[in-house]
């Protein structure tokens, strides 16, 4: 079964170019393009969308805008794809559902493989981006100098939300650990329902600064 992919961005070029590469992966199904945030959602809402790739700076309703309106009407899971590192964004749109935060300058792999990882499940941010949003929060510091309180979580957990936060993939933590995957999952099910976050990005900001905002 392909992936059902919709692409929203108001440059034209952009998003008929970025149609133009996924199309050439027989994994997906690119089903339309749109230009801005309010299109998207409304294309969701009215057809089966496994993943919305959304510019940040759209007209009408931006990116994060309609990742909102996406994780709470629909089932389609929104990735932010952007020519910005715009700092202001980076949360709201984590806060929002976002499943993925990624810069458009990547090669076309890196997009495929992070949308092949979105539908899986798992949620993807770019190191370049978590390293700017570290420091942009004061989060140069060690993270039992912030407000995460580590006595909430067994060793165990406290590795996981280490390399989480380093990137690292649920398949990388398991052979890094020397456990399944299935237990990888189960230890951030476990995360997640001790710190009331949604997903793993949202474990790697709070990891780092203690909190999610």
């Amino acid at each position: 079964m392909k992936i059902k992919v919709i692409i929203a961005d108001d440059n034209s070029f952009i998003r008929e170019g970025l149609k133009i590469i996924l199309s050439t992966y027989a994994e997906f199904d690119v089903l339309d393009t749109v230009s801005d945030g309010k299109e998207a959602v409304e294309y969701c809402q009215t057809h089966e969308v496994d993943v919305a790739l959304l510019d940040v700076r759209m007209p009408n309703m931006n990116g994060v805008e309609a990742t909102k309106l996406l994780t709470e009407r629909t089932k389609t899971k929104p990735i932010i794809l952007t020519t910005f590192d715009d700092d202001e964004y980076i949360m709201d749109a984590i806060k929002n559902g976002a499943k993925g935060y990624l810069l458009k300058n990547n090669d076309p792999e890196q997009i495929r493989d992070a949308i092949k990882s979105v539908y899986k499940g798992n949620s993807i941010i770019q190191d370049v981006i978590l390293e700017k949003l570290k420091s942009n929060l004061g989060a140069g510091t060690k993270p039992s100098d912030t407000k995460l309180d580590l006595t909430l979580f067994t060793e165990r957990e406290r590795d996981i939300m280490s390399l989480i936060a380093k990137g690292y993939s649920n398949k990388a933590i398991s052979k890094d650990l020397f456990i399944s995957e299935g237990t990888v999952a189960n230890y951030i099910t476990s995360i997640l329902n001790k710190t009331g976050l949604e997903h793993r990005t949202q474990i790697a900001i709070y990891y780092l600064t203690g909190k999610v905002e």
